[in-house]
Parts: structure tokens; C-alpha cells; sequence
């Protein structure tokens, strides 16, 4: 019950201060009802903020970084649980040492990188960096890879299929299950991303969704009620997508040998 009040509360205080007006907002208590419901905040959010241009941007960089995360991971796990190949401890090592270095401390080399490749300033720079994958997708994948049984290689392969159509045909359909997970916990994290479009793409034709929210702060001060309305805006699609897809979680592999 705490843990759902914790959860609840501030949501419930941003979805009631978007329908107050700047001056109530600072008057009154965060619960307070507002005296007048006016959705213009929210119409000022996505018009003057450019939520339709976040939207778009932030649409292809999601779907084109999952898409890679979600294969490039996949088929990563593929190769380290099925196959025994030199160096293969060594590799797991690096992506471990790779998690346990703080991000920011390689910013200036990832910039350097990024600009050299041609890439700043374009919604590419921000789908490069997300495309790596990471040690706890790979994770994922491989305990799902563990339910499913060996013979279904090996019975495909008697019958003439090669290690990529096995994998495409035989291992993608049955991983069903930790894509959904990894879509919804990489990507969530991938649509509130703000410090990488911020950083690399600061073209205001490039906004994504976190940035656009970031117009509304100026030298002058901060339409706290305009922003809120703006995060609720930006909440209902991700909101959406995870109440569809939560079922898919808990889902395991069965029947894969029948």
C-alpha cells in the first residue's frame, strides 16, 4: 500500500497542477483541485513546445534502436550459448568491465568519435549509441535460451537448415518473451533519454520528446503548469505500450518440444 502511494502521488501532482494556471500552481497546495479545468497548457505544451516534431524523432530513434538492440542482442546470446569458440570468456569479460566503467567518463572520447564518424547533429548519433547492446539483455536472452531444448538446433539442422535460419526461424519466434521485457526496460529508458539528444542533436528540427520539454524553461523563470502538462503528455503513450505488453513479461517458454 506505502509503495503504491509512493508510486501514485506524484503523478497524481502533476496530473492535477497541468490544469492549473501558473500563478494557482504557485498559490496552492500540490493536491489542491484546480478552481477552473482548462486544458490550454496542454494545447501550449504541444503546440509551442513542438511535441509533434519530439514525437517524430523520438518514434524513429525508438523503433530503429530497439530493432538493433533487440537482434544485434539476440543473435550475440545465440553465438555465446550455443557455440564454444576461442576467447569467449574474454568477451563476457570486456562487457562486464564495459558495465562497471561510469558513462561520463568516456563522454569526451563517445563525442569525439561520434563527430569524427560525421554523425553530429543528426538523429543517427543518438541511434549509434543506443544500438550497443548490454550485458543484461544478453543475460536475459541466454537464461531464455537455456529453456529451449538443443535438439531443436540439431533437428534442423539434420533436415538442411543452416545457423542462421535456425536462428531466425527457430530461436527469434521462441524468444518472444525477453524481447518484450527488453523492449519495455531498455526501452523506456531510451524514450526518456535527455542527455544524449540534448548533447548530439541540439538542431530544434531534431527535438525528441525530453528536449522539447526543456524549451519551457527560460531566463525569466518556469511555467511549472505548461512542463506538467507536457509529462503527462509524454507519459500516456510509454503508459500505454507497457500496460499492453506487462502480460508478455511473466510469459515463459513451453511446449517448444513437443
Amino acid at each position: 500500500m506505502l509503495g503504491a502511494l509512493v508510486a501514485i502521488i506524484p503523478i497524481l501532482v502533476v496530473f492535477i497542477g497541468s490544469f492549473k494556471s501558473n500563478n494557482e500552481f504557485l498559490s496552492s497546495g500540490v493536491l489542491s483541485l484546480p478552481k477552473h479545468i482548462d486544458f490550454s497548457n496542454y494545447k501550449t505544451a504541444f503546440v509551442n513546445g513542438q511535441m509533434l516534431v519530439g514525437f517524430k524523432n523520438t518514434f524513429i530513434i525508438f523503433v530503429v534502436s530497439m530493432a538493433g538492440k533487440l537482434l544485434l542482442g539476440s543473435a550475440f546470446a545465440y553465438a555465446i550459448n550455443r557455440f564454444d569458440f576461442k576467447l569467449k570468456k574474454l568477451i563476457m569479460a570486456l562487457f562486464m568491465v564495459a558495465m562497471l566503467i561510469p558513462a561520463i567518463t568516456s563522454q569526451v572520447a563517445t563525442f569525439q568519435i561520434i563527430n569524427k564518424m560525421g554523425l553530429f547533429n543528426t538523429i543517427w548519433s543518438v541511434i549509434v549509441l543506443n544500438l550497443g547492446t548490454d550485458v543484461i539483455s544478453i543475460y536475459i536472452f541466454m537464461q531464455f535460451l537455456e529453456e529451449i531444448p538443443v535438439s531443436l538446433d540439431e533437428s534442423a539442422f539434420l533436415d538442411g537448415a543452416n545457423y542462421f535460419q535456425i536462428f531466425y526461424k527457430i530461436i527469434l519466434p521462441n524468444l518472444k518473451a525477453p524481447m518484450v521485457t527488453i523492449l519495455i526496460i531498455s526501452g523506456v529508458n531510451i524514450y526518456n533519454d535527455f542527455y544524449n539528444p540534448f548533447l548530439y542533436m541540439p538542431d530544434s528540427n531534431l527535438k525528441v520528446i525530453s528536449t522539447a520539454l526543456f524549451a519551457f524553461k527560460g531566463p525569466y523563470g518556469t511555467n511549472w503548469p505548461v512542463i506538467l502538462a507536457g509529462v503527462i503528455i509524454v507519459i500516456i503513450p510509454i503508459l500505454l505500450v507497457f500496460l499492453f505488453l506487462q502480460k508478455y513479461i511473466y510469459n515463459g517458454i513451453a511446449g517448444s518440444v513437443k
